[in-house]
C-alpha cells in the first residue's frame, strides 16, 4: 500500500510557510519552511516543504547548502535548474547583505571589527576560503577579495597573490582571514607558518600584515592577539 504524501494545499491555510511568515515573521519559521518559500513549488509527489526537509537531511546542514554549486543542487531529486538558481540567488543575497556595510566607510580598530565583517560570510563554507581585507592609511576598508579556495582541510596561498592584490588596491595594510570548516578556529602549525611568510613578504614590499583571523562556526581566533605576529 502506497504511503500518502501531504501537499502544502492539504495544510490549513494558516499553517503554510508563506502565511506563517506573513503573520509571525521570518524568524518564526524553521529552516525547512524558509527553504520551501525559496523553492516556491513542489512536484507531483512532494510538496516544497517535503523537498526542503529531504534536502536538509541529505546535505546535513545549511552550511552544506551554502557551498553547493548549481550543478550539485540539480543532482538532488526534485530540484531542477530553476529551483537551483532560486536557491543560489537567495544564498548570494544573504552573503552580499552580510558584506553590504563595505559600501560605507568601515574602519578596523580591532580584530573584532574585522571578524564582524567576515564571520557570516565564511562560517558556513565547507571548504577553506582565504580572504583579505585591504586597508588604507586610516584603516578604512578599501576592498575585500577571496584569494584562495582550498580543500576541506587546507588552503594554499602564495604571498605573491596576496600582495599583487594589495598593490592593485593601493592598500597600506592588510588583514588576512580564512575559515576552518570543522568549526574549530584553533590555529594549525600551517596557519602559523603561512602567517609568518606573509608578514615577512609584507615587510619587503612595505605593506603591513596587521592580523590573520581564523573563523570558526561561532568564534574566531586572532593570531595577533595570540602572539604569533
Amino acid at each position: 500500500m502506497e504511503s500518502q504524501t501531504f501537499m502544502l494545499r492539504d495544510l490549513p491555510h494558516e499553517e503554510r510557510p508563506r502565511e506563517r511568515m506573513m503573520h509571525y515573521g521570518a524568524e518564526s519559521l524553521s529552516q525547512a519552511e524558509l527553504l520551501a518559500i525559496l523553492l516556491r513549488t513542489g512536484t507531483r509527489r512532494e510538496s516544497a516543504i517535503h523537498i526542503a526537509q529531504r534536502m536538509l537531511k541529505q546535505i546535513g546542514s545549511l552550511r552544506g547548502l551554502a557551498d553547493l554549486s548549481i550543478e550539485e543542487l540539480t543532482g538532488i531529486k526534485g530540484i531542477g535548474p530553476a529551483k537551483a538558481v532560486q536557491l543560489k540567488a537567495g544564498i548570494e543575497l544573504g552573503r552580499r547583505m552580510a558584506n553590504s556595510r563595505l559600501n560605507e566607510p568601515v574602519t578596523i580598530r580591532s580584530p573584532q571589527d574585522a571578524a564582524e565583517i567576515l564571520t557570516e560570510q565564511l562560517r558556513y563554507l565547507q571548504k577553506e576560503h582565504f580572504v583579505c581585507l585591504f586597508l588604507n592609511t586610516k584603516n578604512h576598508v578599501l576592498a575585500q577579495e577571496t584569494l584562495s579556495m582550498g580543500s576541506l582541510n587546507a588552503s594554499i596561498v602564495h604571498p605573491r597573490e596576496v600582495f599583487r592584490a594589495a598593490i592593485k588596491c593601493s592598500s597600506a595594510s592588510i588583514i588576512c582571514a580564512h575559515n576552518h570548516p570543522s568549526g574549530d578556529p584553533t590555529p594549525s602549525p600551517e596557519d602559523i607558518a603561512l602567517t609568518k611568510r606573509l608578514q615577512q613578504a609584507g615587510e619587503i614590499v612595505g605593506i603591513d600584515v596587521l592580523d590573520h583571523l581564523i573563523i570558526g562556526d561561532s568564534s574566531f581566533v586572532s593570531l595577533k592577539e595570540k602572539g604569533y605576529m
